[in-house]
């Protein structure tokens, strides 16, 4: 080996460990990222939960295209009973923070387990239903992750 291969194997191997700490920061900060800030137009505005965007990432019940449009959710008896069994069913979920709690109202935050991407998901408890609305904060696609998760709360809210 000559002086310059080695001054070269030198180098390598003492910034190899030098930048693995900037490195482990900068992927940290990208990661955290993921979760992005809450839309400022969530909530019932005028007796309906805010429409979806273009995006093939948001499911609504409210919605009148076959792309974004879900069945809204029955009630579980009265519309307290329903609250509350919504309540409950979001604090048995791994990774929701309840974030808004009115009468006939809930919004939750939902992160994925890999990047924590953050979903919003509002249900809007009615006198015969409970509209619903999930969407990502960030992407275009979800690979039908808000439709998936709208079904299972159906299927354990009916449980």
């Amino acid at each position: 080996m000559g002086p310059a291969s080695l001054w070269q194997t030198a180098l390598i191997r003492a910034t190899r460990h030098t930048h693995k700490p900037a490195l482990g920061l900068s992927l940290l900060v990208l990661l955290s990222a993921c979760s992005g800030s809450p839309p400022d137009n969530l909530g019932i505005h005028q007796g309906r939960l805010t429409a979806c965007p273009d995006s093939p990432n948001c499911v609504n019940s409210q919605a009148s295209d076959a792309r974004h449009a879900i069945a809204p959710l029955p009630l579980q008896g009265s519309t307290e009973q329903t609250q509350a069994r919504l309540k409950a069913l979001l604090g048995e979920e791994p990774r929701v923070t309840l974030t808004a709690e009115a009468p006939g109202y809930l919004r939750a935050e939902f992160s994925s387990a890999l990047l924590r991407f953050v979903d919003d998901v509002e249900f809007m408890i009615g006198e015969s239903a409970v509209d619903v609305r999930s969407a990502s904060r960030l992407g275009y696609a979800d690979f039908d992750v808000n439709r998936e998760r709208i079904e299972q709360l159906r299927q354990r809210l009916s449980e």
